[in-house]
């Protein structure tokens, strides 16, 4: 059987672990060829690579901080040149610290911004010139953008309010070229920024399903997305949060 995403080329930004390393995997199990870029896991982003070649995939790890808008763009380039092009953008690398307004330092409010909401669109920009019509871009974002929830959550909250907004805005931009733009929400997912040894027996009650999100779930909503079924879905963004917001 031919798989979805066969011939088709990937670059998943903050690849190497959680949810990003999840969308790695299903991608390459798709078929795609699958690049992603890693902040500071060497260890781990060879493992990855290793993981999917011995399965008969094709990976890349490309070392580039999200908050370093020129390692950025070499990291899609560079992405483009070893695959032959690019199909599939997904701006997935994000950092979480939290803390009340009084005392949030101006410097993290920075570093959150340019990792969660510039380092996506420079990624986007980047990616333009390699990508032809039926491209595709998805970017996490997250449930608070819709519900915080929790208090010395405002900034994060704040960037993942932007990056659904500009995916909108994207959608319209780029639509007349053929390329859609959408976001995945995820809600809480048992990952290691928010394991559920620590935070599931505050978050699972508010659950509809009560349980918290696996990030295979998560890859699974991106692979939609990225696949032929979704060809008409631009400007949305798409919640997988086992009801937290219901």
């Amino acid at each position: 059987m031919t798989k979805s995403l066969s011939g088709k080329a990937a670059l998943v930004t903050g690849g190497s672990r959680g949810i990003g390393a999840a969308i790695v995997r299903r991608l390459a199990n798709d078929g795609a060829a699958v690049a992603f870029t890693y902040a500071s896991s060497d260890a781990a982003a060879r493992a990855l690579v290793a993981e999917i070649e011995g399965q008969g995939g094709r990976a890349l790890a490309l070392r580039a901080d999200s908050a370093d808008a020129q390692a950025v763009r070499q990291a899609v380039d560079a992405a483009a040149e070893a695959f032959g092009g690019l199909h599939l953008l997904v701006n997935n690398a994000g950092i979480l610290v939290g803390g009340l307004v009084e005392d949030y330092a101006l410097a993290d409010f920075d570093r959150m911004f340019a990792v969660n909401v510039r380092s996506a669109f420079v990624a986007v920009q980047a990616a333009l010139k390699h990508m032809e019509r039926g491209g595709r871009i998805v970017i996490t974002g997250s449930v608070v953008a819709e519900r915080v929830g929790f208090a010395g959550s405002s900034v994060y909250a704040m960037t993942k309010g932007a990056v659904a907004s500009m995916a909108r805005g994207l959608a319209r931009d780029l639509g007349p070229r053929g390329i859609t733009v959408n976001v995945v929400q995820p809600g809480p997912t048992d990952t290691d920024m928010a394991p559920k040894s620590e935070y599931g027996e505050r978050l699972e009650p508010l659950m509809a399903l009560g349980r918290m999100g696996h990030d295979s779930e998560i890859a699974g909503m991106v692979a939609y997305l990225a696949g032929p079924d979704a060809s008409f879905v631009t400007g949305a963004a798409l919640t997988v949060d086992g009801g937290y917001l219901a």
